[in-house]
């Protein structure tokens, strides 16, 4: 029997042996447990994670919002590297769209619409920091290692284009979602914004459009063929065919949770970086100026002028920001001797879930508007939009927006731990509305003075939010005022563009050199004047 069995068992041994020589290195080196193709959503998932500008970055040290004072951790200076480089997050945009198709997704599904909404989103903010990008021959792989680039006009007159197609796609889906196809291509999964309404995410689509468009200001008379006022206009004055947000409820923003995801500033590293860092007098100037009472919520009284000359620590003057441009030496000292206010501890470190991050909102969309209706490009009530802007930003923060009280919370001297309750001294802030609009300075006057009002408003409702989109502002405008000196370096200049990667230098050598030629007198330089400044 055993014999039997052996004669039996060395063919079939045989033929295994046979058939395993016939497969592939490739087969062989499969891993079986490792999935060989990530679905739409999870693609859609990580995009969206990969658009967020989180708050505690460099990013807020250029727009002089808060401004280091110990060189250890940090500088203010204004020397630019390279900047963001989202090319690895448009392939998977590409990966997206491919296998929202190839699981079911008809020509025109979410995923493809948003997708349009993503390349506006990325290539114009690469656009923004550096000038001329490579986006016409990009992300082609291996057929293609060195892209050509294209003019910044260019980038931006694609972008509105994607733009423009991707809200009247998303208008298509929204009235008849079986225009997208069948399957999981048809619809979305993964979003931590929206969770997939896609009536969300088409307000978000228009309301970038505006502010891309106003990014263009400079533009509008030097090229007419751009159409950017009239653009503009058809968005405001259009609400059906484009939809815009209407209150601070379809703000995209990313919101910190426990245990997985950690506000930036947290109760973990207040001890190391709680006193390294304070506010910037570029920030806190405006809010005491105005006599705004978001200051309470956002800072702290320098504790000199509290414990010391005994002020009152709810007095506007006890709120005292630091020059961005001084020496960091003499920034320390000061900072040491309490001259200075601090980011509020209890808003900003007390918790581990902080605030959400706003990337695109109603305050900002609102101040656009008023924006563009104050430059004559639209028509309509810029003032109404202005103060929507305020009530929004001042709502955020929880103070009342018509007449009420609200609390002031700041950290007692000499505490040892920002969770604890009782560690703060807490002051309860009458706030009328009316009263403190009725102020010169707040009140819209329309022209000249009410653009800065209106850029100045929304500098203050940017805090913390949108990543560089105040320092464009500031780049585009001059408002508000940003200070300069030995602390901020650069010849004491406020850099106006990002570098190139140092990899188009040497991978990319004809095309990078062409791009400099054709724009910043061949010199890869952070103070060279991009197109869209001209």
């Amino acid at each position: 029997m055993k014999k039997i069995l052996k004669i039996y068992l060395l063919p079939i041994l045989m033929l295994l042996s046979v058939s395993s020589c016939k497969k592939s290195f490739e087969d062989l080196t499969k891993n079986p447990n490792v999935p060989l193709s990530v679905p739409a959503s999870l693609l859609f998932n990580g995009i969206e994670n990969n658009m967020v500008d989180l708050p505690d970055g460099q990013d807020e040290i250029w727009s002089q919002y808060y401004i280091y004072n110990y060189n250890y951790y940090g500088n203010n200076t204004y020397d630019f590297g390279s900047g963001n480089d989202y090319y690895a997050t448009l392939k998977n945009v590409l990966l997206m769209e491919g296998q929202a198709t190839t699981s079911g997704g008809a020509t025109v599904n979410p995923y493809e619409a948003l997708g349009k909404f993503f390349r506006a989103y990325f290539f114009s903010k690469m656009s923004l920091e550096r000038g001329d990008i490579p986006m016409t021959q990009a992300l082609q792989g291996l057929s293609n290692l060195t892209p050509k680039y294209d003019t910044q006009k260019a980038v931006m007159i694609q972008s509105l284009a994607w733009l423009e197609s991707a809200n009247t796609d998303l208008t298509q889906l929204i009235a008849n979602p079986s225009v997208g196809g069948t399957g999981l291509g048809a619809t979305i999964g993964g979003d931590i914004f929206f969770g997939g309404d896609l009536t969300k995410w088409q307000k978000i689509v228009n309301a970038y459009h505006l502010r891309l468009l106003l990014q263009l200001s400079k533009k509008v008379t030097s090229d007419p063929d751009m159409d950017i006022a009239t653009k503009f206009a058809a968005i405001v004055g259009n609400p059906v065919t484009y939809p815009l947000l209407q209150s601070s409820s379809d703000n995209l923003q990313y919101t910190f949770v426990t245990p997985t995801n950690f506000y930036p500033q947290n109760p973990d590293n207040f001890g190391q970086n709680g006193s390294r860092q304070n506010s910037s007098q570029t920030y806190i100037k405006l809010l005491t100026t105005f006599q705004d009472p978001r200051v309470y919520v956002t800072a702290e009284p320098a504790r000199h002028y509290v414990d010391d000359l005994h002020q009152s620590p709810t007095d506007f003057a006890s709120f005292i920001g630091a020059d961005p441009g001084l020496d960091l030496g003499i920034m320390y000292n000061n900072a040491g001797l309490q001259l200075y206010s601090f980011i509020n501890r209890k808003h900003y470190y007390s918790t581990y879930t902080g605030e959400p991050s706003i990337q695109i909102g109603f305050s900002e969309q609102e101040f656009n508007i008023a924006e563009g209706i104050n430059r004559g490009w639209a028509t309509g009530n810029a003032e109404t939009h202005y103060t929507n802007g305020i009530q929004a930003s001042l709502a955020y923060y929880n103070i009342p927006t018509t007449t009420g009280a609200f609390v002031a919370y700041f950290y007692r001297p000499g505490s040892s731990d920002v969770k604890v309750a009782s560690n703060y001294d807490t002051y309860s802030i009458n706030f009328d509305f009316t009263t403190y609009y009725a102020q010169p300075l707040v009140k819209y006057a329309g022209g000249a003075t009410g653009l800065t009002q209106i850029l100045q408003q929304r500098y203050l409702a940017l805090f913390r939010h949108a990543g560089l989109e105040s320092y464009f502002t500031y780049r585009r405008t001059g408002v508000p005022v940003f200070t300069t000196g030995p602390g901020t370096d650069n010849g004491q200049r406020i850099a106006l563009r990002f570098k190139y990667p140092s990899s188009e230098r040497t991978a990319n050598t004809t095309n990078y050199n062409s791009a400099l030629a054709s724009q910043y007198g061949g010199n890869d330089d952070i103070n060279g004047v991009m197109w869209i400044l001209k």
